[in-house]
């Protein structure tokens, strides 16, 4: 392995990226370091020409084709931030570039792909897709296919970035946090820091629902994860590289995973940091790097942290304008600034002043209420937190009050917070299950075609955040008896899915009442 990492550093030295991508600013980050307890340097990989890390690896690529190569055109597949690199990079060297695009890829990105003067196919619902379809293209035409991460002349692209980082600290570094989605950028920034300062700490950063790389580190080998969460687009690979994995586990001192809210917190920070709007997975690193810091902060190994200063490299900004809500409403869930709870208090007028005079200094961001009439009533409450949640869901049991935290209830903060409420005089035989499809223009219309059958829907809640992938909560009315055959016909439609029907969130806002009167009996 110390064969290959040699190379790769002999490669990036040698790389000519700077004929089009920029030396990025590594920025210090007062606000965020003097929070974190060390000092955090940012790397503005978003200040590219094309916004992201990927042109780095692009460019080198491309550049090193032969003119006979150059004349049959190049091809990749990529929903946005290596599309763009290679689209760049193929117009700046005259080379005619086709990419092959998810047909659920944000019209945005088509766009700024097409206006860099790429052929664009729409293709598929996934990467791994289009990928198919480009390798297919590259095989009937000869067109070199360019690789997102599993290149050798890509990974000394984006290894340029470490060489950049050695350069700019006036000191070794103690720990760089990098994203890793195939593991390109991993790989090269390890190869190319770690043969200066071999005693640096290198952290992969992926996100819960598609940590590809850790999966890979834990089978000893690059592994399908199947089916992963979409909010960071930009590192979401079912599967890593050969080649980065090999390297990665040679390199990569170990890989963290964070959650979407703690994602949607770090672009928040950013922002407050640099006033820049970096997307979800440009802002994993810093996640990682907040995340790290907490966990050691009260670990007894705190002081075995290497010394020197930390590196977040912020590795994109295409974000679409329209995810921007999602995110600022899930970064305060990720800060901890705020808790989703399910709280029952007393079906009697002037119980809700009550309940918000227990609350103290926290208040109301949103309250949810449905009458059931049961002489219970269960509210739906979030909540700006004066204190930590734990604290004041103990003053709340203290208080009286049943409390349930819904904080990291997905349903609950996918579909509930916005769903009407409403409920079944009889909720024996309905199934509640979470569904997935990728949205794209006619899907919604074919996801029910789908589900058309022999089993009443009593439920349907629709969202869309401008992602590649729809949520769906859907209510089913299925009698015991056909439990079985229900279930084999989800199998059969294709789209993955997620039985909710005892979810607590569920059970507490959408059962019939005389459901939910068991579990209040204690408490009544």
């Amino acid at each position: 392995m110390a064969d290959i990492a040699q190379e790769c550093l002999r490669r990036a030295l040698t790389a000519p990226v700077y004929e089009l991508a920029r030396r990025t600013p590594l920025e210090a980050a007062p606000k965020l370091s003097a929070r974190l307890g060390h000092q955090l340097w940012l790397k503005r990989e978003d200040l590219q020409p094309t916004y992201s890390f990927k042109l780095r690896g692009a460019y080198n690529c491309i550049r090193q084709l032969d003119s006979a190569t150059r004349k049959l055109g190049v091809v990749a597949a990529s929903a946005g931030n290596h599309a763009q690199g290679v689209a760049l990079s193929a117009r700046e060297l005259g080379i005619k570039a086709t990419i092959f695009m998810p047909c659920t890829t944000p019209e945005i990105k088509v766009r700024a792909v097409e206006d860099l003067g790429a052929k664009i196919q729409l293709a598929g619902d996934d990467y791994d897709a289009a990928c198919e379809l480009a390798t297919e293209f590259s095989r009937e035409t000869g067109a070199f296919f360019v690789h997102p991460f599993n290149n050798m002349e890509v990974i000394a692209g984006q290894g340029t970035l470490g060489i950049e980082i050695t350069q700019q600290l006036a000191a070794r570094p103690g720990i760089v946090f990098l994203p890793v989605g195939g593991g390109g950028l991993a790989a090269g920034v390890a190869a190319t820091i770690k043969a200066v300062y071999p005693e640096v700490r290198i952290v992969g950063v992926e996100p819960e629902d598609a940590a590809s790389m850790k999966a890979a580190l834990a089978a000893g080998q690059p592994v399908d994860i199947g089916a992963t969460g979409m909010f960071a687009d930009g590192v979401a690979v079912r599967k890593v590289g050969d080649t980065t994995f090999a390297m990665c586990r040679e390199l990569v001192d170990e890989v963290i995973t964070v959650g979407v809210d703690q994602v949607c917190a770090a672009v928040k920070t950013i922002f407050e940091e640099l006033r820049a709007v970096a997307e979800p997975a440009g802002a994993l690193a810093v996640a990682g790097a907040i995340q790290y810091a907490a966990r050691h902060a009260t670990s007894a190994d705190s002081s075995a942290l290497p010394a020197g200063d930390w590196v977040s490299v912020i590795s994109g900004a295409n974000v679409n304008f329209d995810r921007l809500g999602h995110v600022v409403e899930r970064c305060a869930l990720g800060e901890g600034n705020e808790a989703l709870l399910a709280v029952t208090i007393p079906e009697t007028p002037g119980s809700f002043l009550e309940f918000c005079r227990s609350l103290g200094e926290s208040s109301v961001t949103e309250f949810n209420y449905r009458f059931a009439g049961n002489g219970a009533a269960h509210v739906f409450v979030g909540v700006r937190l004066q204190e930590t949640s734990r604290h004041l869901q103990d003053r709340l049991t203290k208080s009286g009050y049943t409390v349930t935290d819904l904080s990291s209830n997905e349903v609950a903060k996918l579909h509930l917070r916005h769903l009407v409420g409403g409920r079944l005089p009889s909720s024996e035989s309905e199934r509640l299950y979470r569904f997935e499809f990728p949205e794209r223009p006619g899907a919604l219309l074919e996801f029910l075609t789908v589900l058309a059958g022999r089993w009443s829907i009593s439920l349907f809640h629709y969202r869309n955040h401008a992602a590649a992938n729809a949520r769906i909560l859907a209510g089913f009315l299925v009698p015991p008896e056909d439990d079985r055959a229900f279930h084999q016909f989800l199998e059969e439609t294709g789209y993955p899915f997620t039985d909710e029907t005892h979810n607590v969130a569920c059970r507490d806002f959408l059962s019939a009442p005389k459901a939910i009167l068991e579990p209040l009996k204690s408490v009544l």
